[in-house]
């Protein structure tokens, strides 16, 4: 497949000391050397991005995705709000899943709506670090272009 690029939205970079009952203890760090090994076993790459910053999301988006095979998404509290996030996704034509830690069916009713799901193919949801694992598996699954 290639590069897959591994996208955390905001308070991400808060990971290991948010809320751990819906957000668990690993730290971002930990995730995305996670994700990374299972891609290098995978044959895949990973390049990781995270910002608080809506615009920077984007823009790096918009930079990477020309090199890239997929996209793995936490898109934070943008996923229930972020139309311009949505749109960029979709501006890749690139297979994308979104992944939350939480099971975000478990919690407030506003979290149960992603306006960023609809530009992806799949989405894990409360199986806190696996489900980016998951989120591998899937992408590894789609034809070649």
């Amino acid at each position: 497949m290639g590069t897959i690029l591994l996208i955390h939205g905001p308070n991400l970079n808060l990971l290991g000391k948010r809320d751990s009952a819906h957000y668990g203890t690993t730290a971002l760090a930990d995730i995305e050397k996670l994700v990374s090994s299972e891609a290098k076993r995978l044959g895949l790459d990973v390049k990781t991005f995270q910002s608080n910053h809506e615009g920077a999301l984007i823009d790096w988006l918009q930079q990477e995705s020309p090199n890239a095979s997929g996209i793995i998404i936490n898109p934070g509290a943008l996923t229930h709000y972020s139309y311009a996030l949505h749109d960029a996704l979709v501006d890749t034509s690139l297979p994308c899943v979104e992944v939350h830690l939480s099971d975000v069916n478990a919690r407030e009713e506003w979290r149960r709506v992603s306006v960023t799901a609809p530009a992806c193919i799949g989405l894990v949801s409360g199986k806190k670090e696996q489900g980016y694992i998951e989120a591998l598996a899937i992408l590894k699954e789609q034809p070649k272009k």
